[in-house]
């Protein structure tokens, strides 16, 4: 049976630096001691946050020191955690710091509704008297806008008490996803035939043995040329699923009540409207895109077709989603290499954010292989006091080098926030940061269509932007109305059982996918997406990209000076309103141009590879 290696068997060089922010587990026990008890200095001030300027700045700096220590804890945790999900003691620490996380907010909860008791008016004049104010400008700006939502002190404090009761469930699919379920191994029937010719060994793969499935390395696989073993793959991958559905049904149904009953609390009108509150996103936002993404299913069911065609297939099934329009896997292209092309392509954005990422992929941001027992996918982490840090499982190949692009985005954004911002401003929101990874992956098409030669290299770089936007825009969309619909039914009153869950994601994917053959076991993969468990955030994917491309098109149409805006809009952190630091980058999100534009491009795409292919 071959096995994903253990963590001990990584080069330290691919493996993120973490004793970085603490040398040994008990610099951190240290620090989660000190910043435990400062936890309650908060307390004196509760009744008097607004007594005059003196005090109230006091208030902000105890709040943001206190913070900035608490995230520092808990992201070497979970950090800690995620190398390894098994790992108990990790585990335990990654608990005890979203404890202390909740006593803190819960100890700061008095501030937000004591702010709400000033006016704009005696706000400004607090500045007028202690000028180092003027910075919370905007922050205060936000938490006045909120007034109508927040709940008296004992209430807020109530419900920052229960956020760790109010996650569990997603904690809950975590720990099932990604700790307790193991996926079965698969022959592939290119190794079944070589050994009926040898003296009967056990069927094995090119690496000598049974492919095993992991979340890591199930879409990769479905990627593999040979049609029966994606097939084997896809059918074992959502039968282990199949065998967790009352389960994982329980979480979800359990996440969106949550959603449901936090928003009732603070009086919204549904779930949705909170999510999108808080940002201070219209949800006409989200609307706009279903419905501007509806209006051109045609080219998702084109590109669908597309591919049926490339493949030579009487008829498109689930498993043949996932391969590439040139029909096999496409070229190895191995950590080291994909580095140079990602430094490469982002020379548009300038020399010194072009050197900032070379510096820190020397400086070990990111923790690249997948080992046993590593947290799936990939995310940039870190905090205000820490470098970036960016997990991946890279799986040598294109896909994976787009990812690294995607990360170093998230990363980069955050850096320069940090350089020009404060902490208050320091952690902007979703909507904007899918902008900033997303532009990453624009250049990096530009710069890999621009200068590569080999031409099947070259398919594969279009085939990758294809999937990419199908991925992204229309799939994230797919999600935005899933997760809207499962919050509707629960609004409703309609039970949220695994049967009907399956249903309204069969419908969705059959709408989606027109031309291809929807079967039962793709019901189920709404059960395989962790992001459903922070609701209302997988929309920000696609309305990113579509800002993302307007973007990378100026960029590209107009050289420094739209760089420079865009840079801009990425140093502002989030001293505005996501909206408004949009508009400084040249888009107005507020509009369907964006998606359109993005849409449109697309189409192109698909018009060359149909060339292409002939």
């Amino acid at each position: 049976m071959s096995s994903v290696p253990e963590r001990s068997e990584i080069d330290d060089e691919y493996t993120w630096d973490l004793e970085s922010i603490y040398a040994t587990d008990d610099e951190w026990e240290d620090a989660y001691e000190r910043v435990a008890d400062r936890i309650e200095d908060l307390a004196a001030y509760e009744g008097r946050v607004t007594d005059d300027g003196e005090t109230l700045l006091e208030v902000f700096e105890l709040y943001e020191e206190i913070m900035r220590e608490v995230s520092t804890v808990a992201a070497y945790a979970r950090m800690r955690r995620d190398e390894d999900t098994t790992d108990q003691h990790y585990q335990a620490l990654t608990a005890r710091a979203q404890s202390l996380a909740a006593d803190a907010q819960s100890a700061a909860s008095f501030i937000e509704p004591e702010l709400q008791e000033l006016t704009r008016e005696e706000f400004d004049a607090m500045v007028e008297a202690v000028p180092e104010l003027e910075t919370y400008d905007h922050y205060v700006d936000d938490v006045l806008r909120m007034k109508p939502h927040t709940r008296s002190a004992e209430v807020e404090e109530l419900l920052a008490d229960l956020s760790e009761v109010t996650g569990a469930a997603g904690d809950v699919y975590t720990m099932l996803s990604n700790a307790d379920m193991e996926f079965p191994a698969v022959e592939d029937s290119e190794a079944q035939s070589a050994s009926d010719e040898s003296s009967g060994d056990e069927p094995r793969d090119s690496g000598g043995e049974p492919v095993r499935i992991t979340q890591s390395n199930f879409t990769n696989l479905l990627k593999r040329p040979d049609r029966d073993f994606r097939k084997r793959v896809y059918e074992a991958y959502f039968d282990e699923w199949e065998s967790m559905r009352n389960t994982v049904a329980t979480a979800y149904k359990n996440s969106v009540k949550a959603d449901v009953k936090l928003a009732q609390a603070r009086d919204y009108d549904t779930a949705r409207e909170a999510a999108l509150d808080g940002p201070n996103v219209p949800v006409e936002v989200y609307d706009t895109l279903v419905d501007t993404v509806h209006d051109e299913l045609d080219e998702l069911h084109r590109h669908a077709e597309l591919k049926r065609e490339a493949l030579g297939v009487d008829e498109l099934r689930m498993w043949d989603l996932y391969m590439p329009l040139t029909g096999d896997e496409g070229p190895d292209v191995e950590y080291d290499r994909a580095t140079e092309y990602v430094v490469d392509a982002l020379e548009p954005l300038g020399e010194e954010y072009q050197s900032r990422v070379a510096e820190g992929l020397e400086s070990n941001w990111v923790d690249v292989y997948e080992n046993e027992g590593k947290q799936s996918g990939a995310y940039s982490g870190g905090t205000y006091d820490t470098q970036p840090f960016i997990l991946m499982n890279y799986q040598d190949d294109i896909a994976s080098m787009y990812t690294l692009a995607h990360e170093l985005g998230h990363s980069m954004h955050s850096e320069l926030t940090k350089e020009e911002q404060p902490y208050v401003y320091s952690d902007y929101e979703i909507f904007v940061a899918e902008v900033a990874s997303t532009v990453n992956e624009a250049l990096l098409t530009q710069h890999l269509l621009e200068t590569v030669d080999d031409p099947e290299f070259r398919k594969h770089v279009l085939n990758e932007f294809l999937e990419r936007v199908r991925s992204t825009l229309y799939r994230q969309t797919l999600f935005a109305e899933f997760e809207h619909e499962a919050h509707r039914l629960e609004e409703a009153g309609e039970p949220l059982t695994a049967d009907r869950l399956d249903e309204v994601y069969r419908d969705l994917k059959a709408t989606y996918y027109e031309p291809a053959a929807i079967d039962d076991r793709i019901a189920r993969e709404w059960m395989r997406i962790p992001h459903f468990y922070r609701a209302f955030y997988v929309y920000q994917y696609a309305t990113g990209m579509s800002a993302a491309l307007a973007i990378s098109d100026r960029i590209f149409e107009e050289g420094e000076t739209a760089a420079e805006d865009y840079l801009a809009f990425l140093r502002r952190g989030s001293r505005e309103y996501p909206l408004e630091l949009l508009r400084i980058a040249g888009v107005d999100m507020s509009s369907s141009e964006p998606i359109e534009r993005a849409l449109g491009t697309y189409g192109d795409r698909l018009d060359e590879m149909a060339d292409l292919l002939g």
